[in-house]
């Protein structure tokens, strides 16, 4: 396994507890975490049903499931079959006790993203939220995504957006050249032993893989607002609002396989 795969996996592993209980930090006594579903209608971008008319009895996987939200609350919906994936025994830990707690029928395996242990043409429907910024070899990512897809099958993936990574939330001024690329290393807290490894490419860069991966790209997404006050206070993140109001936070592709 190349260093920052091990790398990222030892900080994700380190940093499981403390991230899910960020997470879950507004749940009251009595109510379930949220597990939202990546299609809903209030979902970044909003769902497009023109695309996806419904994952009720949907064949489902999720790329990099971490504590399993996706899955869970797509479970929740009405998915027929519900897979997640994810390299981090501890992330995967947490998952499968979310779905206990929403009494859903999923499934949570140990993989690499790049090479999945799945079988080919066997899902309607792929998501994978923040995980591509963590990958290298996206080609690989991205041809293992369409390989476990049927013809026609959607994958919807996000991250953070390319442009928005270039600044210090803190001063809103630019840290690097947008053209610079490769990778870069974020320490999150100095309580752990590994920083989380990314990989910053371009807009088009991103575009052009999924294309050459074998999909039609249908929508690419910069959900956002102008106004600082429609930002809500996510203890998931350290941005400021007002940075968040002029530069889009996050960039999501649908994209169905080019058949």
């Amino acid at each position: 396994m190349a260093d920052h795969r091990r790398e990222n996996r030892q900080l994700w592993s380190e940093w499981s507890d403390d991230f899910q209980a960020l997470w879950n930090a507004d749940t009251g006594d009595g109510e379930l975490p949220p597990a939202p579903c990546p299609f809903a209608p209030d979902a970044p971008g909003g769902s497009h049903p023109d695309i996806l008319p419904s994952v009720a009895g949907v064949d489902f996987v999720e790329l990099g499931c971490g504590g399993g939200q996706a899955s869970v609350g797509t479970a929740a919906v009405g998915a027929e079959t519900v897979v997640g994936v994810d390299f981090s025994g501890e992330q995967l830990r947490h998952a499968r006790h979310l779905r206990d707690l929403y009494g859903v029928d999923a499934q949570f395996v140990a993989g690499d993203v790049t090479a999945l242990p799945l079988a080919a043409n066997g899902f309607d429907v792929a998501f994978s939220g923040w995980v591509v910024q963590m990958i290298e070899d996206v080609g690989s990512f991205l041809r293992e995504a369409r390989r476990v897809l049927r013809p026609g099958g959607v994958f919807v993936f996000d991250l953070p957006h390319p442009v928005y990574e270039l600044f210090d939330p803190a001063t809103e001024t630019l840290e690097r050249s947008y053209h610079a690329g490769g990778r870069r290393e974020i320490a999150i807290d100095e309580d752990y032993d590994a920083d989380l490894v990314v990989f910053d490419r371009t807009v088009a860069d991103l575009h052009n893989a999924v294309v050459d991966a074998g999909f039609e790209v249908r929508r690419l997404l910069e959900p956002g607002s102008p106004d600082p006050e429609d930002y809500d206070d996510d203890p998931l993140e350290s941005n400021r609002p007002e940075l968040m109001a002029k530069v889009p936070r996050t960039l999501r592709f649908w994209a169905v396989v080019d058949c």
